[in-house]
């Protein structure tokens, strides 16, 4: 869990830094700062969809997840929570664009600090006793990007260390029981095209070009590893 507690650590330490630094910086450069943010998330996403190998099989997740965390309405709790913590957490008289921007840094946050190949191999290096190196590098880039977030969303990036801790955390101990499933490089090709598809439809978020619903779309992480093991067991890919 060293890795976690680091990436915690600079995540909360990111996120207080930039939302004191945030009211002091002009419009135009919070604004050249989300685009930038936006636009490296995108390329990201392209980077990491490009990583299939059976389309088919990450798209039906795709399809399967959004309609799960649709009739669960993912989205509507996360922002839920969001909005909730911001009643709780923010001072008396915050308008509610602001707690739009707390919900929004949130999610936005949450997502783009958790879904990636860094998380899992990371998660299972440290799981399995070989060092916690990747979250170290991992744990350097969230607190740069949570600087910048928090800038524009406030404090609600803070509360994206409460996603990190949670599910970098189970990752992490988890990794022993997870190898087997996870461990093979076909099954993370998939798993990371997946999770690639949420990262472009968050740089569209960020930018503002399309409000996707990218939480509702998180089943599919899930789902994608298992829909190959059962294509590859049932001879419909090969494994």
């Amino acid at each position: 869990m060293t890795g976690t507690y680091i990436n915690v650590a600079a995540v909360a330490a990111g996120s207080v830094a930039g939302a004191l630094i945030g009211s002091r910086l002009p419009e135009r450069v919070r604004e050249t700062v989300m685009h930038v943010i936006g636009l490296f998330t995108i390329v990201l996403g392209t980077d990491m969809a490009l990583k299939s190998e059976q389309p088919l099989v990450f798209l039906i997740s795709l399809i399967l997840g959004g309609l799960l965390g649709e009739a669960i309405g993912l989205e509507k709790g996360i922002e839920w929570l969001g909005a909730r913590a911001e009643r709780l957490l923010a001072p008396r008289g915050r308008s509610a664009a602001g707690e739009g921007r707390f919900a929004t840094g949130f999610v936005s946050s949450s997502v783009l600090f958790c879904v990636g190949p860094i998380t899992l191999l990371g998660c299972l290096q440290d799981g399995l006793g070989q060092g916690f190196e990747i979250l170290a590098v991992k744990s350097t880039l969230d607190g740069i990007s949570s600087i910048a977030l928090a800038s524009i969303f406030g404090w609600g990036v803070a509360l994206s260390t409460v996603t990190v801790l949670t599910l970098q955390g189970g990752l992490t101990l988890s990794a022993r029981a997870l190898e087997p499933f996870l461990g093979a490089p076909a099954v993370q090709n998939e798993l990371f095209a997946t999770g690639g598809v949420l990262m472009l439809g968050l740089g569209l978020r960020l930018l503002e070009l399309k409000r996707i619903r990218v939480a509702n779309l998180l089943p599919a992480l899930a789902l994608a590893p298992l829909l190959y093991r059962l294509a590859a067991a049932y001879g419909w890919i090969a494994p």
